[in-house]
């Protein structure tokens, strides 16, 4: 292995810069979606306000994603391929954590694909889909924590934490504010709320805070690669 490969080559660091930025992006745009919605929604804002800056973010958030998933491809050092980026859980490098990545971005890409088509589907159906912004959020968290070389540092792990509680926080901060009605749906995303700390928390002792995870998961990738 080079002394490069060990440091990280530059494409490796702009991948991960703008796997981050898109993360805390999209961590935005969900917390304001969901701190937003319904009866929640502030006085002194307009809707009007509120969704323009939604969908910047949501903008934002897909551009940084693109230059993640363009500069992890280029990125000689694992060799992903292309159709890592669209087709979930078939790279030899950490699968199941870089599909999630996969995954999420697909979800995302629907989301966009329906956005512009929101007159032609209709308002319900643009909702539907919609939804799948969220069920993206907590698949980045997990392919970041998963994949990243660095999560080990306090830095990224206070990062995550930032993320996770926002979330959580916007969460909580929905359902006191929610009125009467969907007993279910204020059930599920309570559990959602207490599950995906736990899970993130156990993931994290378990796997990447343990000393070497991150070099057997690199080593073996080298040797599915050639022996780099």
């Amino acid at each position: 292995m080079t002394p490069l490969a060990l440091a990280g080559s530059p494409l490796w660091y702009a991948g991960r810069a703008g796997g981050t930025l898109a993360l805390i992006l999209l961590t935005a745009t969900v917390v304001l979606g969901i701190a937003s919605g319904g009866r929640s929604t502030p006085r002194r804002i307009g809707r009007f306000e509120i969704g323009l800056l939604h969908r910047n973010l949501s903008l934002l958030t897909l551009v940084f994603l693109t230059a993640h998933v363009v500069t992890a491809v280029l990125d000689p050092f694992v060799h992903l391929g292309w159709a890592v980026a669209v087709v979930p859980f078939g790279a030899s490098y950490r699968p199941l954590w870089l599909g999630l990545g996969t995954a999420a971005a697909d979800l995302l890409l629907a989301v966009l694909v329906t956005s512009a088509m929101r007159l032609r589907l209709g308002v319900r159906r643009w909702k539907a889909v919609h939804w799948l912004a969220y069920a993206a959020w907590p698949l980045a968290l997990f392919h970041g924590a998963g994949t990243g070389t660095d999560t080990r540092l306090p830095l990224q792990l206070w990062l995550y934490a930032a993320c996770l509680a926002s979330v959580v926080a916007a969460v909580w901060w929905r359902l006191a504010k929610a009125g009467p009605g969907r007993v279910a749906g204020r059930l599920a995303a309570a559990a959602t709320a207490i599950a995906v700390p736990v899970a993130l928390t156990a993931f994290l002792t378990a796997g990447p805070l343990q000393p070497g995870w991150a070099q057997r998961a690199a080593t073996t990738a080298l040797l599915i690669g050639g022996g780099r």
